[in-house]
C-alpha cells in the first residue's frame, strides 16, 4: 500500500480477541507497509493479519522518540503505517503525544476507533451499564496514583454521583478504591466486578461487593491489566425474569404505553370505548 505520500493510521486494536477488530481496522492492518503495535497490551494474533513482507515492530521497549522515528521514516518513504493501540485509542491511549509529532511534521493521519475494554468487559459480564432507573450515567476514570488527577476528578468527587463507574489502570489500589467509594456513599453491598485481561485466553472475572472485592482480588493475585466496574447496574439479578411482571429497570423503548418516532403507544393507537360506541351509534 505504498503511495507518493505516506499516511499513518492510529488503529484501535480492541481488547484482545482478534474477532473484535473492526472491519476497517483489519483492512488497514492487512494492507499496511509498516505495523507498529503495543505488544505488551495488543494480542499478537491481531498482528497476524499483517501482509507478508510488512515490517512489524513491537513498541513495548521503545521510547516515544524511537516509535515516532520509525513512523516518520516510513512515511517519508511513501509507506502506510498502522500504529495499533489497545482498546480504543481515545481512552487512555496516550495518542496526544503521537499526534503532536505528526502535526508538527505535517504528516497525514487518521484515527480508527476500536472496541474499548470497558465495553468488552460489560459484554463479558452480561451487563447493561446504563440500566434504566438504576444508572443512566457511566463515568470512566482511574484512581489517583503517581500522576495526580485534575481538580474535582478525584474518585471521591466522582463517586458523589452514585452512578456506574469503570475504573482503568487502578487494580493495585483496589483497597483504597473500595474505602473511598464507601466513604463517598456507595453501600458496602454495591456490586463490583474485576475483569482481568478481557478478550485474552486467560481472561478472568471476579465478582463481589465493595465489602469483599479487595480480599477476592488479593486471593486471585491480580495486580495488573484488570478493569474495575462498580455499580448497581452490575447486579446479575436484573437479568432474571420477574414472575410478578414488575417493570423495574425496564426501558420505555419497548413499553406498550410509550410513543416514539416509529411506533405509537397502544393507548393512543386504539380508539377509546366511548368513541367506538359513538361511531357504532351513528
Amino acid at each position: 500500500m505504498t503511495s507518493e505520500n505516506g499516511k499513518v493510521y492510529i488503529v484501535g486494536g480492541g481488547p484482545g480477541d482478534p474477532e473484535l477488530l473492526t472491519l476497517k481496522a483489519k483492512r488497514i492492518i492487512e494492507s499496511a507497509d509498516v505495523v507498529i503495535y503495543a505488544n505488551s497490551l495488543v494480542h499478537p494474533s491481531v498482528v497476524d493479519f499483517a501482509r507478508p513482507g510488512a515490517e512489524v515492530h513491537g513498541s513495548q521497549s521503545l521510547s516515544l522518540d524511537e516509535i515516532m522515528e520509525l513512523v516518520i521514516q516510513a512515511v517519508r518513504q511513501g509507506k502506510t503505517v498502522a500504529r495499533i493501540q489497545s482498546g480504543d485509542p481515545a481512552i487512555y491511549g496516550a495518542i496526544l503525544e503521537q499526534m503532536r509529532v505528526l502535526e508538527g511534521e505535517g504528516i497525514d493521519y487518521e484515527i480508527v476507533p476500536g472496541v474499548s475494554s470497558a465495553f468488552a468487559a460489560a459484554a463479558c459480564l452480561k451487563a447493561e451499564l446504563t440500566a434504566p432507573e438504576i444508572s443512566q450515567t457511566v463515568i470512566m476514570t482511574r484512581a489517583e496514583g503517581r500522576i495526580p488527577m485534575p481538580p474535582g476528578e478525584q474518585l471521591r468527587d466522582l463517586a458523589a454521583h452514585g452512578c456506574t463507574l469503570v475504573i482503568f489502570l487502578s487494580i493495585p489500589r483496589m483497597a483504597k478504591i473500595a474505602r473511598e467509594l464507601r466513604a463517598a456513599g456507595y453501600a458496602k453491598d454495591t456490586p463490583v466486578a474485576v475483569v482481568y485481561r478481557v478478550g485474552w485466553p486467560d481472561e478472568k472475572v471476579i465478582r463481589g461487593t465493595l465489602a469483599n472485592i479487595t480480599a477476592k482480588v488479593r486471593a486471585a493475585k491480580i495486580t495488573r491489566q484488570a478493569l474495575i466496574l462498580v455499580g448497581r447496574a452490575l447486579d446479575s439479578a436484573l437479568r432474571r425474569p420477574d414472575p410478578s411482571g414488575d417493570t423495574q429497570a425496564s426501558s420505555h423503548l419497548y413499553s406498550k404505553n410509550y410513543t416514539h418516532l416509529y411506533r405509537r403507544s397502544e393507548a393512543k393507537s386504539k380508539p377509546s370505548g366511548a368513541a367506538t360506541r359513538g361511531k357504532s351509534a351513528r
